[in-house]
């Protein structure tokens, strides 16, 4: 019954910025932890920032000093800020959601969105 709606995909010259959102249809507030993933063609999909419902943020190494994931409970909604982009992170963004205990246990993802940095 969840559902994530991601926005802010777009192009974007290397250098610049864009900022992601991804908002939640319910309350985020109880969420286990919110993500963003990325997959470019003919990768895995990785994981690129975590926060989890305490506050605090992981990311990979490869955006660590340039991108910042937050949220806004009232607003039920999750961000992904990302400066100083470069080519190499052109990919498709999902957002992702893990939430419930026990039985109603469950991960949700967004649709993705496209994110494409020009040289």
């Amino acid at each position: 019954q969840v559902q994530l709606v991601e926005s802010g995909g777009g192009l974007v010259q290397a250098g610049g910025s864009l900022r992601l959102s991804c908002a939640a249809s319910v309350s985020i507030f109880s969420f286990n932890a919110m993500n963003w993933y990325r997959q470019a063609p003919g990768k895995q999909r990785e994981l690129v920032a975590t926060i989890t419902s305490g506050g605090s943020t992981n990311y990979a190494d490869s955006v660590k000093g340039r991108f910042t994931i937050s949220r806004d409970n009232a607003k039920n909604t999750m961000y992904l800020q990302m400066n100083s982009l470069k080519p190499e992170d052109t990919a498709v963004y999902y957002c992702n959601a893990d939430h419930g205990v026990g039985k109603w246990y469950s991960t949700t993802w967004g649709q993705g969105t496209q994110v494409t940095v020009s040289s």
